[in-house]
């Protein structure tokens, strides 16, 4: 996300936030999304960006990306060209990471309608501006229902024009979270466009539906569906033992996390269902506990392997998995060993598994 608890100095949260991004790097980690959040101080970077213009300097391998921008909250000129210039900084080691935001209390803030969808709208809208600028080599006029553009690469006055474009050409790789109601307009915008799709650490129904979504997506545009790009963000642990996993995770920062901020905003959205892996779980049985044994992947490296050997037949494939975030800065010994463990002793267990070709529509 990154998580931080609301006490921590944003400070000495963005600091534990960078020696994560150095681990990962050092690990052989593939990629790292950082989230863009507004109105949660369980979730405090509103500017992602400039942490990874940070972690750039302190990184040589792995690719970063804000997870996500919230289009709505921007204007799509400004941000086509902040990230065009950080894919530059980046040098090709950049992913674009976009989302419609779903916090009420963001959507307040901004005056944005998010109850009748007008946030995934706007999103849809500022994309489309932003990719037709990043692609444009002609003069274009877009009028918008949320915002008019006008792009002309010729010079004016003598020396002024637009220039800027990406890195990577014609832009950096784009990644779509999504993936908590369903049916998911973001997901099935990220099958009907061919983003990469990033489903949330929920329970496997809800992951199975959000794959639907971007199939459906995919089938519309006449695309295909491809497995390979679908990112799961799943809440892992890893430890020598499952014993001390178990202590570290549940009863430790991600426990509290769980229960004094997201159980809580689940609650209050009437969306608790999420994470049951059974409809009939009362909502009161769903604890930090309860997700220890059901969603998340929390044990040993063999039980860490095992069940997420079983997750990823269950979902039915998938190319990538992110880890969740949590703030362990008080004793970071054991988040450092979890995020080793994983590298080291997890994923080579799972050499083995290959994910499904595309299938044609």
């Amino acid at each position: 996300m990154p998580s931080h608890p609301p006490e921590r100095p944003l400070y000495d949260a963005l600091q534990w936030d960078r020696q994560c991004l150095r681990w990962a790097d050092e690990y052989g980690y593939e990629e790292a999304w950082i989230g863009e959040h507004f109105t949660a101080p369980w979730e405090p970077v509103p500017a992602p960006d400039l942490l990874i213009a940070q972690a750039a300097l302190e990184t040589e391998r792995i690719k970063l990306a804000p997870g996500a921008h919230l289009l709505p909250y921007h204007h799509p000129v400004e941000l086509a060209h902040r990230v065009a210039q950080l894919d530059h900084m980046l040098q090709g080691r950049m992913i674009l990471g976009i989302g419609a935001g779903g916090l009420p209390s963001d959507w307040e803030m901004f005056g944005i309608d998010g109850a009748n969808n007008v946030n995934r709208f706007m999103a849809a809208e500022a994309l489309e501006i932003m990719v037709r600028l990043w692609e444009a080599t002609e003069p274009f006029e877009f009028k918008g229902k949320y915002w008019n553009v006008k792009f002309d690469p010729s010079v004016q006055f003598d020396v002024l024009q637009p220039w800027l474009k990406p890195f990577q050409k014609p832009h950096p790789p784009i990644g779509v979270a999504g993936g908590l109601s369903s049916p998911s307009l973001t997901l099935e915008m990220a099958g009907e466009s061919g983003f990469y799709p990033m489903t949330f650490a929920v329970a496997s129904h809800v992951v199975k539906d959000g794959w639907a979504s971007v199939e459906r997506g995919a089938e519309r545009a006449g695309r295909q569906a491809d497995r390979s790009q679908w990112r799961v963000v799943r809440d892992v642990f890893v430890a020598e033992t499952d014993e001390e996993a178990r202590r570290w995770s549940v009863e430790s920062h991600m426990g509290r996390m769980q229960n004094q901020y997201f159980l809580k905003l689940l609650t209050s959205f009437g969306a608790r269902h999420v994470l049951k892996h059974d409809p009939d779980v009362a909502d009161d049985d769903v604890t930090p506990d309860y997700l220890a044994r059901t969603t998340w992947l929390v044990g040993s490296p063999e039980t860490v392997a095992e069940r997420l050997a079983e997750q990823y037949e269950d979902f039915g494939g998938f190319g990538t998995v992110l880890l969740s975030g949590y703030d362990y800065s008080e004793d970071p010994e054991p988040w450092r060993r979890s995020m080793e463990l994983m590298a080291t002793e997890v994923m080579p267990r799972l050499a083995h598994l290959e994910v499904p070709e595309p299938v044609s529509v």
